[in-house]
């Protein structure tokens, strides 16, 4: 009974490697499962060894000729697994596997047993090794599993879920901050940008639709980057179900389009056949199998489809479940590109009706986030895209957006406080609310919206100052497209502006005639002698001030975007919005005029980004110049106005 030493290959010398690998090739990707083979020597001919051992080497993929071996030339009696946090040491917190083995092969198809430590605390553990049931399998029924996985309780009754659906792995881009952006960033798609499935934390019929790719029809960057593999294009316009790859490996209903590399999708042409899988991946018995195969953070797409799959049985459940078909697309998160548009509309799932219909009137936390994106003039995907398969009570509320058309801002800026004879900011979007609500607004209704907002016994004007850009940040994941301006006051002069208007002209206006005139009215004010203007005053030509370093663009104020040349970087504040609001929006960050240059901070940084270049990009060098190494994807520097006028001839 031993412990034996753990060592991966990658922190091995050279020497020690290649000593390994001339003595037990099958096992010496870690010298404890080289010890498996080792152990023999020290045995009489029937003698038994029993290991602690990394748990790894019993599902991955790579081990697949160590297993096989143990199989066919050893005797495995018994294969646990205890979890982590197992042994004395806390620190060394991996999975861990008890093996029990005897030397030679004892007989051509023997019992082979199982056991699995579940339970949280060390003392329940212990009673579980002690008590549990034993998993009881034959070494030929193992040897038949997928890749020889030492997995117990796994049926090999059924056919496996690959002999129905192929499971597809999506595109690495190897830079997904060129490639890759949150759909809100960018207004008007085109042809360029394709709408991708991503990641998403639980199950649920629709979920992870955030993301956009720069797909350019398959002919642009991304196809000749030669560091991306381009992949998954095979479950196009099929039915199936998407996988987010780690932890408990939640499910959505599949859309048929683009996906990244951190999910992979179950398709099959057979839209029955895709109900039936739905109904298996989003129980928990789907994350139970896959976990006996494979129980890293991170499964492989081809393990999620290794499973038995007993497809008589989930087609009755999905005949039950969803007699009508699986629902069209519907969601009433703000997050997702098929999300209706409006304030408080939603659609909701019908357990009794088996379909979707009409919910009742939303009050939550995202009313207000929706209700101030409208007024500023964005519309969300769905809106956009009349061909965009919807629920047909998510498509009713799409249209029913248009009756907020009246409200909508014509220039994208939207003052906190009274200028220029506009109403301010919360009585324009009390307007919009009562709109939206229509007969269903009570007196109540407000002060119950306010409450989920964070605002209980506060107004708006004091939830659009204290609390909305900070809660808009983290709703859309520190990406905002509605941009909070401030000086800095609490009763000073605020505005929100629609980052998708926000060019140099909308700039212009916004310092010219909005801060001009509330400028104007804070002189006349202090020679009025009335209180506080003249804070008011100095804090208003301040924040001017500021915003003309961004108009003017001269560094640290600059935008620097590192996959365009010097001669392509913008001049001034005449940004590419498509570039992301991540770096649109350092100009604002280091100028200090957003409302969260306070605490709490905006969560954007611009540390390099993960990879390297290849030779050819524009700043493959520019590391060298921040003490770093050539192909750093740099995001924080700074260019002044003479090197880009001097590179364009501008």
């Amino acid at each position: 009974f031993t412990n034996p030493p753990y060592l991966v290959k990658g922190k091995q010398s050279n020497k020690l490697q290649d000593y390994l690998s001339s003595y037990y090739s099958a096992g010496d990707a870690d010298i404890a499962t080289v010890f498996l083979k080792r152990f023999d020597d020290f045995l009489v001919s029937d003698g038994v060894h029993c290991s602690v051992t990394p748990l790894n080497w019993y599902y991955l993929k790579s081990y697949d000729q160590l297993r096989r071996d143990l199989l066919s030339n050893s005797t495995v009696l018994n294969l646990t697994k205890v979890g982590s946090g197992a042994t004395a040491k806390a620190s060394w917190d991996v999975l861990r596997a008890v093996a029990i083995i005897a030397k030679g092969k004892q007989t051509e198809d023997y019992l082979v047993t199982g056991l699995e430590a579940t339970e949280s605390s060390e003392e329940d553990r212990s009673l579980e090794l002690k008590n549990k049931e034993l998993f009881v399998s034959t070494s030929e029924e193992i040897a038949r599993q997928p890749d020889a996985k030492f997995a117990f309780g796994l049926s090999s009754e059924y056919k496996l879920l690959e002999e129905y659906a192929w499971s597809y792995q999506g595109p690495s881009t190897a830079d997904y901050s060129l490639y890759g952006r949150k759909f809100w960033e960018i207004q008007r798609f085109g042809s360029d940008w394709v709408l991708q499935a991503g990641t998403f934390k639980s199950t649920a019929h629709f979920d992870g639709l955030d993301n956009l790719l720069l797909w350019e029809m398959g002919q642009g960057r991304l196809a000749q980057n030669p560091k991306a593999a381009i992949r998954g294009e095979g479950a196009h316009d099929k039915y199936g179900v998407v996988v987010t790859q780690t932890r408990m490996l939640p499910s959505t209903i599949y859309l048929g389009g683009f996906f990244d590399n951190n999910v992979a999708v179950l398709a099959t042409e057979n839209p029955d056949i895709a109900k039936a899988i739905w109904c298996y991946c989003s129980c928990a018995d789907y994350n139970v199998d896959v976990r006996k195969l494979d129980e890293k953070l991170g499964v492989t797409n081809a393990t999620l489809a290794k499973v038995p799959f007993n497809i008589e049985y989930w087609t009755k459940v999905a005949e039950e479940k969803y007699p009508n078909g699986l629902p069209k697309p519907y969601t009433d998160d703000p997050t997702q590109w098929i999300f209706h548009g409006h304030p408080c509309g939603s659609v909701i799932w019908d357990e009794a009706k088996k379909w979707t219909v009409h919910g009742s009137l939303r009050i939550d936390d995202t009313v207000l986030q929706v209700a101030i994106a409208r007024l500023l003039g964005y519309r969300w995907p769905a809106e956009l895209d009349a061909n965009m398969e919807l629920a047909d009570e998510q498509r009713e509320w799409v249209n029913r957006c248009q009756d907020l058309a009246a409200h909508i801002d014509d220039d994208g800026i939207v003052c906190i406080p009274t200028i220029r004879g506009e109403k301010p900011a919360a009585e324009r979007l009390l307007s919009l609310l009562q709109a939206a609500y229509g007969e269903a607004w009570a007196a109540q209704t407000l002060s119950q919206i306010l409450a989920e907002s964070g605002a209980k016994g506060k107004n708006l004007e004091w939830w659009l100052r204290e609390k909305f850009f900070e809660q808009h940040c983290k709703l859309f994941q520190h990406r905002p497209f509605i941009w909070h301006i401030w000086d800095g006051l609490k009763d000073g002069f605020g505005a929100l502006v629609n980052y998708h208007q926000l060019d140099r002209k909308t700039l212009e206006t916004l310092i010219y005639t909005y801060l001009g005139d509330w400028i104007g009215l804070q002189e006349r004010a202090v020679n009025d002698g009335i209180d506080g203007a003249q804070i008011r005053l100095t804090a208003a030509q301040d924040l001017k001030r500021r915003l003309e370093l961004i108009l003017e663009g001269e560094q640290p104020y600059d935008i620097f975007v590192r996959w365009k040349p010097l001669e392509q970087q913008p001049i001034g504040w005449e940004p590419d919005l498509n570039d992301g609001v991540r770096l649109n929006i350092r100009p604002f960050v280091t100028a200090e005029v957003l409302r969260q240059n306070k605490k709490p901070k905006l969560n954007i940084h611009w540390n390099k980004d993960r990879g390297k270049d290849v030779e050819s990009a524009p700043w493959f060098r520019l590391g060298l110049e921040h003490d770093g190494k050539e192909g750093d994807r740099l995001n924080d520097h700074h260019l002044t106005l003479t090197e880009k006028r001097k590179a364009g001839g501008r």
